[in-house]
């Protein structure tokens, strides 16, 4: 198997069925782990999140100290919103 194949991927030129088989079926074990993998898909998302936020804020400080701001200030309306319901 090539490595500049993803590992998804079923190679081309398997003749032997069995072979093209078990290549078939070790591709599909590995689409279905990746996709099942929760802890690692939320990593690679918060990684890619933080990239883009770093880029944000080098591109624009002051909008990042908005957006900043803004987040606090609504977790800490919800905050405040859950706390009020439940004490009610």
């Amino acid at each position: 198997m090539s490595s500049d194949l993803p590992r998804t991927a079923v190679p081309l030129g398997i003749t032997d069925p069995v072979e093209r088989a078990r290549a078939e079926l070790k591709a599909a074990l590995v689409a279905i782990e990746e996709k099942a993998n929760v802890p690692k898909r939320a990593a690679r998302a918060t990684r890619r999140a933080k990239v883009s936020a770093r880029e944000f804020a080098d591109r624009n400080p002051s909008g990042a100290a908005i957006a900043a701001v803004g987040a606090a200030v609504a977790v800490g309306l919800l905050v405040w919103g859950a706390v009020r319901l439940y004490t009610r």
